[in-house]
């Protein structure tokens, strides 16, 4: 909650700073940067997880010792090059995004924050492989405060002359953060032989290439919808899509992060075991949409209101593009866990398969919704690329484990479906103060529905007191609990 409430007051700012124009080059620098860093980092940050929690789960303190001292060296190390490659390939990164080369100075400044980030990136992989999760959460909340108080300074003080020098402040102070969580773990360093350094950071760059090649992919087509958006569109139009972008993934990202924090080394540690698996997945699946479905549908109904109260009115025309990314978002919640079967198995090939599919019809979807439906085309192209995406992983998941959905998940599934189709359906057809009702009401009786169901998938005793005491205030809960 503090993540998203530091999130939100941060790109409130931004937007007010730096108007639709200037939040658009905002989210084009930030593109540069982590697809640099996706393409240096060789996926070590996602493969350094797997590492470290298979050597936890080994009990043998030498392994994980080893795994720890060599993911945070190759973390350096990649980073080193990844900020000497966006140096010199400067020019040509300004060319193709912005369309002159009068920016390749700024590239210069960025590829600072593309060494803080992979070096943060290593660290931040020791903590999660730990199932550190408190650890995790707090370098979350703690870095949501830090990046927004130092990015919104550069800003307010330098205007768009700020933008680079906010994104790579932002890296900078992720870096400090994970530094200090990390510090804490101890690690009993083994006397490392080269042939031991070698043979454990070959096995991190091999897995950590599919990662790597995944994680391009996605960032590849970020980048290339926003610079079609604005050869196509204009500055202006790139910053409606971004506000869209940052505003529809707030809620349901901390979601997807939680994922990958705890259910990822989770998943990978009962790999071997199909059945196992697949009841993980159907009860992250279930617990994703039962947090995430009635925030989505509040977003969905005060689009408008959202967006003028997190921007400001000039980003009104952002409205059509965030309701679909948002019913992406949601998607992505479904299909997320089921990929996550392909890492766990550890099946590369296959993993870079899927994520180059779903990449090249992203794209083509992007240029032909964006051809025949305008702006809100982005956002259609997204929501229909994930419906592909979810029949594509489902289809390989079943292959791999024999997954398929548990009464739960597909009970849990058709009530959002049926909710979501009455709510989208009454923007279409009614009046929009009609329509907004039907959509409060939804997302009120929706979230009744969640917190029932959750609370029979999850013990009371395990929740927070303080949490406990509200749910017996509400009557949903007994009091006594």
């Amino acid at each position: 909650m503090l993540s998203i409430g530091t999130g939100i007051i941060r790109t409130k700012l931004m937007a007010v700073l730096l108007g639709p124009a200037g939040f658009g080059l905002f989210g084009l620098y930030g593109s540069i940067l982590t697809l640099t860093q996706t393409l240096a980092g060789m996926g070590i940050n996602s493969s350094g997880v797997r590492q470290i929690a298979e050597a936890m789960g080994s009990g043998d303190a030498v392994r994980v010792g080893l795994t720890t001292v060599v993911l945070r060296r190759v973390s350096v190390l990649l980073g080193l090059i990844g900020a000497a490659v966006l140096v010199i390939f400067s020019g040509p990164v300004s060319r193709v995004t912005f369309n002159t080369s009068q920016n390749a100075n700024a590239i210069v400044i960025l590829s600072a924050g593309v060494l803080f980030s992979l070096v943060s990136a290593g660290q931040g992989a020791l903590i999660q492989g730990m199932r550190r999760i408190g650890d995790l959460a707090k370098m979350s909340a703690v870095g949501g405060v830090l990046a927004t108080f130092i990015s919104v300074l550069m800003v307010y003080l330098f205007r768009e002359r700020g933008i680079v020098p906010a994104v790579v402040a932002v890296a900078m102070m992720t870096l400090l953060v994970s530094w200090w969580y990390s510090r804490k773990i101890e690690i009993h360093a083994p006397v490392l032989a080269a042939a031991d350094i070698i043979r454990e950071a070959s096995a991190l760059l091999k897995l950590g290439f599919a990662f790597m090649v995944s994680g391009l992919l996605t960032m590849g087509v970020a980048y290339g919808v926003r610079v079609t958006v604005l050869h196509r569109f204009g500055v202006e139009a790139t910053g409606l899509y971004q506000s869209a972008w940052t505003l529809g993934g707030l809620y349901v990202g901390f979601i997807l992060q939680a994922m990958g924090a705890d259910f990822y080394p989770r998943l990978t540690a009962t790999a071997k075991d199909d059945e196992l698996c697949n009841r993980l997945v159907n009860e992250q699946v279930q617990v994703g949409l039962l947090i995430a479905g009635p925030g989505v549908i509040a977003i969905l109904t005060v689009a408008p209101i959202f967006l003028s109260f997190l921007y400001s009115s000039r980003f009104a025309g952002a409205v059509g593009i965030l309701r679909w990314i948002c019913l992406g978002a949601l998607l992505q919640v479904v299909t997320w866990p089921m990929g996550f079967i392909i890492v766990a198995k550890a099946r590369q090939a296959l993993f870079i398969a899927c994520e180059l599919a779903w990449s090249l019809v992203s794209l083509g979807l992007a240029w032909l919704c964006m051809k025949y439906f305008g702006l809100d085309g982005a956002g259609i192209a997204f929501f229909v690329s994930y419906i592909f995406h979810g029949v594509l992983i489902y289809a390989v998941a079943r292959q791999l484990t024999g997954f398929c959905w548990s009464r739960q998940s597909r009970h849990i599934g058709f009530v959002f479906l049926l909710i979501f189709s009455v709510v989208i359906g009454g923007h279409f057809v009614l009046p929009w103060l009609w329509a907004s009702g039907i959509g409060v009401v939804a997302a009120m009786g929706s979230g009744i529905y969640a917190v029932r169901v959750l609370l029979h998938l999850v013990p009371l005793d395990s929740l927070p007191r303080p949490v406990r005491k509200a749910l017996g205030l509400l009557r949903l809960a007994p009091s006594g609990s």
